[in-house]
């Protein structure tokens, strides 16, 4: 089946170009998320246009996580925990903790845009990735400190 591509989608393509998927991937995946419209005769006329409006829809989501990226610079997370014996962690420091501690700070971040191999389960200072839309992403610091 082919598609219009309305996001950029890494493994694809970009936005605007017309695909060719397995018809499942397409119906059940690409066109119910709003990812990429059927391509018919009717919608590759309106192509251009589309393209045009989705190219300023990426513009603004640019310019939008440029801005966070921006506020992003020079974060600094820290994050209380509990510890016990030899300074051992109890439990662990996760994404769904970064998102909390960067909401306390008013910034929105979706856990999602957080990369992190594994959570984590020892006291001290650590980079943790963020992606952000349109491709950016930056590195923030996160310091796990004893609570109290």
């Amino acid at each position: 089946m082919k598609v219009i591509l309305k996001q950029n989608i890494d493994d694809l393509g970009k936005i605007g170009e017309i695909i060719n998927v397995s018809d499942g991937f397409a119906r059940n995946y690409l066109i119910p998320k709003g990812l990429a419209a059927e391509a018919s005769s009717r919608t590759i006329q309106s192509l251009e246009h589309e393209k045009k409006k989705i190219l300023q829809k990426a513009e603004k989501e640019k310019h939008n996580a440029q801005v966070l990226l921006d506020k992003l610079a020079g974060v600094n997370c820290i994050i209380a925990r509990r510890v016990g014996e030899q300074d051992k962690l109890f439990g662990s420091v996760n994404t769904k903790d970064i998102e909390s501690a960067l909401k306390e700070q008013g910034l929105e971040i979706d856990r999602k845009d957080i990369v992190m191999d594994e959570p984590l389960k020892a006291l001290g200072e650590f980079t943790v990735k963020i992606k952000l839309t349109a491709g950016l992403s930056t590195e923030i610091k996160v310091q796990v400190v004893k609570e109290g």
